[in-house]
Order: C-alpha cells, then structure tokens, then sequence
C-alpha cells in the first residue's frame, strides 16, 4: 500500500504543478473615476482606478501617461494588472494632458505639444504624484469610500510612458539637474518607465547612480520621441548608469514611442506587432509580482529563462 502511494505521489507533481505565467489573469473587478483636489495648488487630478476582484486590500500600482495623453490611455495595462491582484491607479496631469492638442487645429498641434513639455509641467507632475499617494491613504481609511480597505499602500509601484516615465523616474530615486534636485517620495517600492528618458544637464552616473529600489526599463529600437527629442542611443545611457540589484531592461525591435500605447502616432512608420504588449504585459506583471508581492517564484522568471520564452529573436533584455 506504501509503494502504491509514493507511486501515485510521484504522479501526481507533473500533473498539478504549474509553471509561474505572468499572462494568466482572472477576472477584474470593478473601474473607479475619482478626482484628487489639491486645495494648496488649485489643481484638481483625474484618476481612474482599476480594482482587482474581491473586497480585500492589494498592491498598488500608479502609472502616469504621456505628452498629450490622459487617464484613459495605456488600458490594456490597467486592465491587466487588475487582472493580476493589483490597484492600478492612472493619473492624468493637467497642462500636460489631451486638453494641449482637442480643438486645436493639426497644423498647431506639435507647437502646443511642445510648449507644455515644459520645466513647469514637469514640475507639476512630480508634485502630484504625492499628492495622489495622499488622497489615497486618506481614501483607504475613509468608511464608505469606494477604496475604502482596498488599498495595501505599503506596497507601492509607480510607472509611465514618455513624459510620464520622467515623471516616474523623477519621484524613484534619479536626481535631476535642477541642482542635483530631488523629487523621490519614499513610499514607492519599485518602478516602471517605459520609453525611459537619459539624463539632461547632468552625468548619467550622477543622475542614476543613487537609485535605491528596483526599476524595469523598456524601450524599442525606433523609440524616437519628437517632441523631446529622446533617441534610442540616448535611451541605452541610463541602464548602465543604474547600480546594480533589481535593474532590468527591456528593448523591442523595431517597436516605436507609441509601442506602449494602444495607437499608433502620426509620424509611425512600423507596423504594430501584437507581440510588444504581450512582452510589455508579461515583464511588467514579473516586476511586479517579485517586488511588490515579494513573489519568489516571479522573480526567478525574471532572472531566468521566463522573458525570454515571451520575447522575439531581435528584442533584447538584460538585469542586473
């Protein structure tokens, strides 16, 4: 009867266990718009929230979007780390949002784009990310809040795209050039840029070297941006910059700046592949998963084989 039982026992492990895959999502729960009033700066802030399943408090995650964008961009992220467990909180930034360029006639639209890629919009920006983490923790413990209990905010992640990963490189540890300036806020564990901007007026070393939680870096080998003129040779500045544990970076070929977005920009030459948000998807929910949910079996993907077995011959990946 013992033999019978160790027999089925070594059986079994083959049929049940299953290989960590950070595609696999279950259901999402509900999407919240809300609105953050900063009263000191006279500045109201657009959220909209995606929640995961359940009524328990899980990680949150903030992403911030680009140049010209708002809350509503980049869903098939938000949707997908919901999916996963995680509150994805989307800011939108006003000067720097989709209010530069509606109504504006097409042949003015770059002039206006580039005018609110200013030093005071970023300025801006930086400010309300904490200001959200504000709002949140006051909505957490707020009865009858829609995420009253929802939120794990000892658990913190931020992200963006373009205009939004200098934001969220600004508020994670890089120091700026506005005289060694820094915009870090302490509650956030881990972060995500996505088209990652190099550094301006100021030694990479300098500017990265102090980094203190992880990041994950993507970019694409065309991942021009017009407006501020970020090249693909200056993006490849900022992974060796960063001191190494918990450093990844992630390049699609031939992805373009709107690789990260749901549509393509004007000035596009490649066609999409579907493949880039697969990988985009697949990465970040690893980073994720090992950094803000301690996720052992998430970080040996990451470490190993896992974004390879996601990615096409001609994208490229490196950690250290």
């Amino acid at each position: 009867m013992i033999r019978v039982a160790l027999f089925l026992l070594l059986l079994v492990p083959p049929l049940t266990l299953r290989a960590y895959d950070p595609l696999a999502t279950k259901e999402a729960g509900a999407t919240v718009e809300l609105v953050v009033k900063d009263a000191a700066r006279e500045r109201d802030l657009p959220l909209k929230v995606y929640l995961p399943a359940g009524t328990g408090a899980a990680p949150v995650v903030l992403f911030s979007h680009g140049l010209g964008g708002s809350r509503e961009g980049s869903a098939f992220l938000g949707q997908h780390w919901a999916g996963r467990g995680y509150v994805a909180v989307f800011l939108q930034h006003p000067g720097s949002d989709d209010a530069v360029w509606r109504g504006t006639a097409p042949a003015q639209r770059m002039a206006e784009l580039k005018k609110a890629a200013s030093l005071g919009n970023f300025l801006l920006r930086v400010k309300d990310v904490p200001v959200v983490l504000d709002a949140l923790t006051e909505w957490q413990r707020t009865p009858g809040h829609a995420l009253a209990g929802r939120l794990d905010l000892a658990r913190v992640g931020m992200s963006g795209h373009s205009f939004g990963a200098v934001t969220t490189q600004a508020v994670c540890g890089q120091s700026a050039a506005l005289g060694g300036a820094r915009f870090t806020d302490p509650r956030l564990r881990a972060a995500i840029s996505m088209s990652h901007a190099p550094a301006q007026g100021v030694d990479p070393a300098k500017a990265f070297g102090s980094v203190k939680i992880p990041w994950l870096l993507m970019t694409g080998t065309k991942d021009d941006a017009i407006v501020a003129n970020f090249k693909p040779e200056s993006r490849a500045t900022v992974f060796p910059a960063l001191p190494a544990g918990g450093k990844y970076e992630l390049v699609l070929d031939r992805a373009e700046h709107s690789a990260f977005t749901e549509r393509a920009l004007p000035a596009d030459t490649e066609p999409r592949n579907p493949n880039h948000h697969r990988v985009i998807l697949a990465t970040s929910t690893a980073f994720w998963d090992a950094y803000l949910k301690g996720d052992a079996e998430a970080k040996a993907w990451l470490d190993g084989a896992g974004p390879r077995s996601v990615m096409e011959p001609g994208d490229q990946w490196q950690r250290k």
